[in-house]
């Protein structure tokens, strides 16, 4: 059981372990008392949580004897058995709460699969099986669109391709269609032998923005392979905030002091860590994640 998911409801963690062997997800059953109670105090859910299976237990509830015990990483940094729940005992939990959080969670819950976010997530993981990604070619723009292209495949229909038209978010507006050839061509030869090359070939990549949507998880894979090959790291993006994350790419446009600090901060080694991967591919469509 070594692929690790982790799912976000409201800023709050929900984590989760795939079982090979019966090809399901099993989901920590203290992240989801935590998201219905609206807690982070990881004692008390621990208290709610004894208090409601001995209460559920009494009533020959089906989530008492669906519950399973498997090792999840705890707030100590250790890993220790926990109480998990396969998707239908997580919706049968859900129901027994007596509050409104969990009518809103289970919607989230049953759909965050089906969206076209939750389909390319789900290629993502793949990516780290996929032969694919050893064929990427790495720091170019033609290899940028072999990772967009594989994310978003079936999803957009301009999946892998630079976008003609023109863009803005939060009223700045991306590179001229126009000039995006031109501009992607001079990034593309940026050079990348540092860990500062790295970061200011990323950050222009960033503001250049190449396709209509999913640059940001498209381009931080693409990244991870440039450290790999350079310099045999990639980013631990679970050790990045989202709003330090978010806020700080903001404001590379004039200054990449802060993004910079917050990459190398996360730098590791694990390069061929399947676990550091998938936390990577959760925490990256996280950032972009709408607030619920």
């Amino acid at each position: 059981m070594t692929k690790i998911s982790i799912r976000f409801y409201n800023d709050r963690e929900v984590r989760a372990v795939w079982d090979e062997e019966n090809s399901k997800w099993w989901f920590s059953v203290l992240d989801i008392v935590g998201v219905l109670n609206d807690q982070d105090d990881y004692q008390k859910n621990r208290n709610y949580w004894k208090y409601l299976k001995t209460k559920l237990k009494g009533e020959n509830s089906e989530v008492v004897s669906g519950t399973n015990q498997l090792k999840l990483l705890a707030p100590d940094g250790k890993r220790r058995l926990a109480d998990v729940l396969d998707y239908d005992g997580v919706l049968l939990l859900a129901k027994s709460f007596p509050n409104a959080k969990a009518m809103r969670f289970v919607e989230w819950f049953t759909n965050s699969d089906e969206t076209i976010d939750g389909k390319s997530k789900s290629k993502a993981y793949a990516l780290f099986e996929s032969s694919l990604i050893d064929s990427i070619e790495v720091g170019t723009v033609k290899g940028l669109q072999q990772i967009h292209a594989y994310l978003f495949g079936g999803l957009y229909d301009f999946a892998g391709q630079i976008r003609t038209v023109n863009i803005a978010k939060g009223g700045f507006q991306f590179a001229m269609a126009q000039f995006l050839p031109q501009t992607l061509t001079t990034i593309e030869q940026m050079p990348e032998t540092t860990f500062e090359e790295i970061a200011d070939k990323y950050v222009e990549m960033n503001i250049a923005h190449p396709f209509r949507e999913g640059n940001g998880r498209a381009t931080r894979i693409w990244l991870d392979l440039i450290l790999k090959k350079q310099l045999q790291k990639c980013v631990d993006w679970s050790k990045i905030d989202k709003n330090d994350y978010l806020n700080a790419m903001q404001k590379s446009v004039a200054d990449s002091s802060d993004i910079k600090r917050l990459l190398q901060f996360a730098l590791t080694d694990k390069i061929n860590d399947r676990e550091t991967f998938m936390k990577g591919i959760d925490y990256s469509y996280y950032y972009e994640q709408e607030e619920s």
